[in-house]
C-alpha cells in the first residue's frame, strides 16, 4: 500500500500547489494546507481498499479467514455486501486525512521556512541539480519531517482510531454492527472509554510516525534535487 500512497500522495501535492498558486499569496503556506488536503483525499481514495486488506490480514489470529491480499480483495466483496466492503470506514479516513495531510505538509513547510530563515549557516546547503538553490541539509529535513509527523498524527489520530474499529467491524460484528458512522464510532467509543479512548496508543504510533513521515519528506526533498525537479 504504502509504494502507490506516497507515489500518488507527492505527485499530487506538486500537482495541487500549481493549481492553487494563482489563488493564494506566496507569502502565506496556505495554499499548503489546503494542497496537503486534497492530496490526501487523493492518495486515500485510490488506495483505500489496500488498507482495509492489511487491516483484515494483521487481525486475523487464529483463524485463518484470508490466504492473502488476492484473496482477501476478491473475499471480502463477494462476503460482505460487494465493494462497498472495501472502502468501510472510508468517511472516517477522510475526515481523518484532511487535517493530516494538510498540517503534515503545512507544518513541514512552514518549519523549513523557519530554518532557512533563521538558520541560514547550518540548515541550508546548494541543491544537488547545480542549480545553486538553497536548499535544507538532510538532518534539517528529517527535523522537519519529525515535527510533521507529530504535529498531523495528534491532530488526526481520532479518526484513525475511528477508522480501524469501522474496518474490522464486518470480520468481528458482521451480523449485528456497532459502528455505522464516524460521528456514532467516535461517540461510541467516547461513552464507553472516555476522552482517553480516542487517543489510546498514540504514544506509541509517535515512534512509528514521526521517522517514518521525517523519512519521507526527506526523501522526497533530496529525489526532487536529483531528478531536477524545480518547486
Amino acid at each position: 500500500r504504502i509504494f502507490p500512497y506516497a507515489a500518488i500522495q507527492f505527485m499530487s501535492y506538486e500537482q495541487y500547489k500549481k493549481l492553487l498558486r494563482p489563488y493564494f499569496s506566496e507569502r502565506t503556506h496556505t495554499s499548503k494546507l489546503v494542497a496537503g488536503s486534497m492530496t490526501g483525499i487523493t492518495a486515500v481514495t485510490f488506495t483505500y481498499p489496500l488498507d482495509v486488506v492489511r487491516a483484515r490480514l494483521a487481525y486475523q489470529v487464529h483463524e485463518k479467514r484470508y490466504r492473502g491480499i488476492r484473496h482477501a480483495i476478491i473475499a471480502i466483496p463477494r462476503t460482505e455486501g460487494g465493494l462497498f466492503a472495501l472502502y468501510r470506514g472510508f468517511s472516517s479516513a477522510i475526515l481523518g486525512m484532511i487535517p493530516y495531510a494538510g498540517v503534515a505538509f503545512y507544518t513541514y513547510e512552514v518549519m523549513k521556512g523557519l530554518l532557512m530563515e533563521n538558520m541560514h549557516s547550518t540548515a541550508t546547503r546548494k541543491s544537488l541539480d547545480g542549480s545553486g538553490t538553497l536548499v535544507l541539509t538532510i538532518p534539517a529535513s528529517l527535523f522537519c519531517g519529525g515535527m510533521s509527523g507529530a504535529m498531523s498524527q495528534t491532530v488526526s489520530y481520532p479518526f484513525d482510531v475511528a477508522r480501524r474499529r469501522m474496518q474490522l467491524e464486518g470480520m468481528i460484528n458482521p451480523e449485528q454492527p456497532t459502528y455505522r458512522s464516524v460521528i456514532g464510532t467516535l461517540s461510541h467509543v467516547h461513552q464507553t472509554v472516555g476522552i482517553k479512548g480516542l487517543f489510546r496508543g498514540l504514544s506509541i504510533n509517535y515512534y512509528r510516525a514521526i521517522p517514518q513521515v521525517a523519512v519521507s519528506f526527506s526523501v522526497y526533498e533530496l529525489m526532487k534535487q536529483i531528478m531536477g525537479i524545480s518547486r
